[in-house]
């Protein structure tokens, strides 16, 4: 998908009701993040998997390059979020 597909398919989810997600650090998530994300660092996000949402949320996750975002999607698939869209960037929103 290009940048610009990516982003009018998160932005469909997310006027859907999914849960946008940023999986980066609170520092990144304060230098600026779309409004309705919610910050949930990538490394505290098994224990905090509660806040997401109950097993069967609909989310969009994002980080600033798509590393952490893959690893985050692949935790919540494990956990019962079946419907997971991997935004990779920020910058694709």
């Amino acid at each position: 998908m290009t940048p610009q597909e990516l982003s009018e398919k998160a932005r469909q989810l997310v006027a859907g009701g999914a849960v946008l997600l940023d999986v980066r650090t609170p520092q990144e998530f304060q230098e600026g993040h779309p409004e309705p994300a919610r910050n949930i660092p990538v490394q505290e996000l098994p224990r905090r998997l509660a806040e997401v949402g109950p097993p069967g949320t609909r989310v969009v996750v994002y980080c600033a390059a798509g590393g952490r975002s893959a690893q985050a999607a692949q935790l919540l698939h494990a956990n019962g979020f079946l419907d997971v869209f991997d935004l990779k960037s920020v910058k694709n929103w």
